[in-house]
């Protein structure tokens, strides 16, 4: 009687133990699952650049986030992905982590591809060529890509009327900054460029163009010699207005940028020579507007070409801070010329 109380006894003891191991076990499991979950460090908010390259495996995304201290254990990313039918769907991409993320929340931003966003600038006042240049540097296309891509037909109200050339976006690729994806092509990118400008125009400058009877075009044309011409926003709107005294006198518009525009190039200093340009674009040559935009204006040259300076001033020179005198007439300009370009 006494061996079976004590077998007994060493029944309950051994139950005793095995429960407490698998209580151990399952507590042990618990704490390292929320361990490895967790963020390797809370209060780290930095955001790190992470590139997960096209056809990489869970283990090697496992060692690449591993590398950057974004996760805690390798082994257990590759389980944890398995475990939820992720293996297959991380995607490829340039990534902005942060080790204050927990595990599934870094797993949830690969899974679902939130790639960080490329930031890209278009100054004011570029020009089809600079934006190519920079397209081509930033990596969204090829020169020859590029060249394709702007040709392309687009269907926009604004651009019904220009004839199929070269440069017929010229001056509608809205100046801005832009966010996109990394794999953006440069086709999207023309596409968001071109909505930007339409957005802008209807939003701001529609309406005083239907007013005053002016069409996109023209007032981009205008736009685009005062964005070239104009250093400062207080002179857009006096430069505008010269243009607008010219156009009406029938003078030539002699605007150097539209020279320069010609050559294809930038220079510090438009010679005689380079005056005598062969184009339709240069304006010391031919009177009214150039056929076209010269460059993409921001809104305040839009601005200043509706709503131009009224004023009874034909020329302007720079000064060497980049301002300009205004002159009404062709003795005050040699005056003025003499006087700011011996400096």
């Amino acid at each position: 009687m006494a061996n079976g109380l004590e077998a007994q006894g060493r029944r309950r003891l051994l139950i005793s133990l095995f429960l407490l191991v698998v209580l151990f076990v399952v507590w042990f499991s618990v704490r390292q699952f929320n361990r490895y979950m967790a963020p390797v460090n809370p209060f780290d908010k930095t955001a790190i650049e992470v590139n997960i390259p096209g056809n990489t495996s869970t283990q090697q995304v496992a060692a690449i986030l591993a590398d950057h201290e974004l996760i805690r254990n390798k082994d257990f990313f590759v389980w944890y992905c398995r475990l939820r039918g992720y293996d297959a769907q991380l995607k490829a991409g340039l990534y902005q982590l942060r080790r204050s993320q927990s595990m599934s929340e870094i797993v949830d931003d690969l899974v679902s591809g939130r790639v960080a966003a490329v930031k890209i600038t278009i100054p004011e006042g570029y020009t089809l060529q600079q934006m190519k240049e920079l397209f081509t540097a930033k990596g969204i296309c090829t020169p020859e890509e590029w060249d394709k891509a702007v040709v392309r037909s687009r269907d926009y109200p604004f651009l019904r009327d220009i004839p199929m050339r070269e440069n017929r976006l010229e001056g509608f690729l809205y100046p801005d900054t832009y966010y996109i994806r990394h794999d953006t092509s440069v086709d999207q990118m023309i596409e968001l460029m071109l909505k930007r400008f339409s957005e802008v125009w209807n939003r701001d400058f529609a309406e005083l163009a239907k007013q005053k009877g002016l069409s996109v075009y023209r007032v981009v044309t205008v736009a685009s010699m005062v964005e070239k011409e104009a250093l400062f926003d207080s002179e857009r709107q006096r430069i505008a207005g010269v243009i607008h005294n010219r156009l009406r006198d029938g003078m030539l518009l002699q605007v150097d940028a539209t020279v320069l525009y010609s050559l294809g190039g930038h220079k510090e200093k438009v010679t005689l020579k380079d005056l005598e340009v062969d184009s339709p674009y240069n304006t010391y040559r031919h009177t009214g507007l150039p056929p076209g935009p010269i460059a993409s204006p921001g809104a305040a040259s839009i601005s200043a070409a509706l709503q131009p300076e009224e004023h009874d001033y034909f020329y302007y020179v720079a000064t060497p801070d980049g301002h300009h005198v205004f002159s009404r007439t062709y003795a005050e300009h040699l005056k003025a010329k003499k006087e700011n370009r011996g400096k």
